[in-house]
């Protein structure tokens, strides 16, 4: 192997020279695109690629075939757990691709977003990944009119392209096993009316409900933000009202909501899984450390990440809207049938 003059930057040429192949040779081999070659010629060029070492200039390449290999993600804030999981999946699932995931967050006003979203796409980002929630949100509209390439992702505007998990069949996993443990006295503390996650994942509890012939009390019924507070909030309005005139299960409409509804309880000496049995929504990973473990329906983020970033480099395929099915993963805080009803 021919030694490279002192000082000088490695080049392409230089590492094709030095393992004896052709410069195309040894770009193939080294592209970051791709799984790459396992020929023993393409291990030998990424060997002496390393030994030399030789950086490639992926953000050059890319400009030159006309694309930056960079998708911007925009979520309301990373301090929300389910936003900060779905980040780090998006980033994970556009490495394997080939691509580098940069965020940018923009809380709830929809001028800031379609602020937070132009920063993005002044970098020259090849498409644009949408974790924000307001189904009144006009940017996935300007979007399709200007042809930015993007997919909305853990909501749906019913036209852009979007990776979802199933919410409707979600609420509906949860009500069913509060159903199934005996309950007919059961509350439910949605999302905000303004998200597809709110709207579908009451839609399905309604189901349960109606499938077991109760019928939903309007004061039980609470629409709320998605923070924990909210979830406060709302528990002590459920609970605070006296033992004869409350639920004796609730479904929260995300695991936070469902800490909120703890802290109230607790605070009512009122025991999760013995007391009053709760289901919330997403399995983050706090939920099976909880003093009582949390009952949540697992929202397979990876999967949906996955889904939203082949939307964007792999367009075309249908269906444009792509639901993943949850799962129920009953804890100890839903109790068991022995405890329920009271």
């Amino acid at each position: 192997m021919e030694p490279v003059a002192t000082g000088a930057p490695v080049t392409l040429k230089d590492v094709a020279k030095a393992s004896g192949v052709s410069i195309s040779t040894a770009s193939r081999a080294l592209d970051e695109r791709g799984t790459g070659s396992r020929s023993a010629a393409a291990a030998q060029v990424r060997k002496v690629a390393e030994e030399l070492g030789y950086r490639r200039n992926s953000f050059a390449s890319s400009l030159r075939r006309g694309e930056t290999r960079t998708l911007g993600v925009l979520v309301p804030r990373l301090s929300d757990t389910v936003m900060a999981l779905m980040f780090e999946h998006l980033e994970r699932a556009a490495s394997d691709r080939g691509y580098f995931a940069m965020v940018a967050t923009s809380g709830d006003d929809p001028d800031d977003e379609r602020r937070a979203a132009e920063t993005l796409l002044d970098r020259n980002v090849d498409g644009l990944i949408l974790a924000t929630a307001r189904l009144d949100d006009d940017l996935p509209r300007r979007l399709r009119q200007r042809g930015v390439p993007h997919a909305l992702v853990l909501r749906t505007d019913g036209e852009s392209p979007s990776a979802i998990g199933d919410d409707e069949v979600g609420g509906y996993l949860a009500v069913r096993h509060l159903v199934d443990l005996g309950h007919r006295d059961i509350a439910i503390v949605t999302g905000p009316d303004f998200t597809s996650t709110g709207i579908a994942r009451l839609a399905g509890a309604r189901k349960a409900l109606a499938e077991a012939d109760i019928e939903a009390r309007d004061e039980w019924l609470i629409a709320a933000g998605y923070g924990i507070e909210n979830g406060y909030s709302a528990g002590e309005t459920l609970l605070g009202n006296g033992g004869e005139n409350r639920p004796t299960a609730i479904f929260a409409a995300n695991d936070t909501i469902a800490m909120g509804v703890i802290a109230a309880a607790h605070r009512h000496r009122i025991e999760i899984g013995e007391d009053l049995a709760l289901v919330g929504y997403n399995d983050i990973p706090l939920s099976a450390r909880l003093s009582t473990p949390l009952t949540s329906v697992r929202v397979p983020l990876d999967q949906i990440a996955a889904t939203a970033i082949d939307l964007i480099v792999n367009p075309g395929k249908e269906p444009h809207i792509r639901k993943s099915l949850p799962t129920l993963i009953p804890r100890e805080s839903s109790g068991t049938p022995k405890h329920f009803p009271r």
